[in-house]
């Protein structure tokens, strides 16, 4: 069965369990009903839609499963869809939640997301004072609790981002290491995708007047809205470390290998002189009047051993070896 939860709502707290099938009646304009469905089938949506007057392009939209955030005004009613997000094996995986708003009814439709709304509701239902606001209230907290579950994602990402950080200062990235900064790259721009309309979506509804919304409760929309933006700022910076994460480390690989060539061309230089002066006395010339010398053959090796000295200090100084 698809319903999680259904329930009457009487001065803020359950009065009565409800069914799809059949509409309770309203004793008092603040009583309102809370229907909580997780995928649920076409009939039962249709049901809903018999029994509440739902709109049916949103009807439509709320099985389909495939929107970005959006508010839509359909009379005297909302249609709000907002994207669920959590990790999974350092994926990001996105699920909607849609919402539909009336005067005296609350209608929420989940397709993917891994965080039921059992334990918001049990938290709404211990403060009834809260919970009697009414539809209004109960949207936003459902906003909310969703736009509250993006912060553990980035923060996560996060960490894994300054450990990379860490490590490529210390050593070479691999290639597993860069693949995964190309991958968190891609992620965070998917992620973007979302926050961006769902920004929009918070934005809206501060300023959106409707009759199931308050105006005493716009000011909770704002702070949806600060949460949004302040995930999207994270996010932002995020791909900027990851970005100089990248150049960091292509700059100290190109220091490192800078310095193993000015190592190798210095002891090139020094194993040159040797090189170059056997290969002068081992032209086997008759006319060398070195040839003949007494003590050639070890004023030759002092001369090497000088000349490869003077350019090892020489080096040494200049930070080549």
């Amino acid at each position: 069965m698809s319903v999680i939860a259904a329930y009457l709502y009487r001065k803020g707290r359950p009065a009565q369990q409800v069914t799809l099938d059949q509409r309770p009646p309203i004793i008092d304009p603040s009583d309102f009903v809370w229907i909580g469905l997780f995928e649920p089938s076409e009939a039962e949506l249709r049901t809903l839609q018999e029994n509440y007057g739902l709109h049916p392009l949103a009807v439509e939209d709320a099985l389909k499963a495939h929107q970005l955030p959006k508010v839509d005004v359909y009379g005297d009613q909302l249609f709000v869809v907002a994207r669920t997000a959590h990790l999974d094996h350092d994926t990001i995986v996105y699920g909607e939640t849609a919402i539909f708003v009336g005067g005296n009814h609350i209608i929420t439709v989940r397709h993917g997301s891994a965080r039921a709304h059992t334990a918001l509701r049990r938290q709404l239902e211990a403060a009834p004072s809260l919970l009697s606001h009414g539809v209004d209230y109960v949207l936003h907290a459902i906003l909310d609790f969703i736009v509250d579950g993006y912060q553990p994602i980035v923060e996560t990402i996060e960490e894994e981002v300054l450990q990379m950080e860490n490590r490529a200062l210390d050593a070479f990235l691999e290639r597993a290491e860069v693949t995964r900064i190309f991958t968190l790259r891609r992620e965070l721009i998917r992620f973007r995708r979302i926050l961006g309309p769902m920004s929009e979506a918070a934005s809206r509804l501060t300023h959106l007047e409707a009759p199931c919304l308050d105006p005493a409760v716009r000011p909770y929309f704002q702070d949806v809205l600060d949460h949004v933006r302040r995930v999207e700022v994270m996010v932002e910076n995020l791909r900027e470390v990851l970005t100089s994460v990248l150049e960091v480390s292509h700059l100290l690989e190109s220091q490192r290998q800078g310095a193993i060539t000015r190592q190798l061309a210095a002891w090139a230089a020094i194993l040159a002189v040797p090189t170059a002066i056997a290969g002068i006395y081992g032209m086997n010339f008759t006319n060398m009047p070195e040839l003949r010398t007494e003590y050639g053959y070890f004023v030759v090796l002092g001369v090497i051993v000088m000349l490869c000295v003077g350019l090892y200090v020489r080096f040494k100084r200049a930070r080549w070896l």
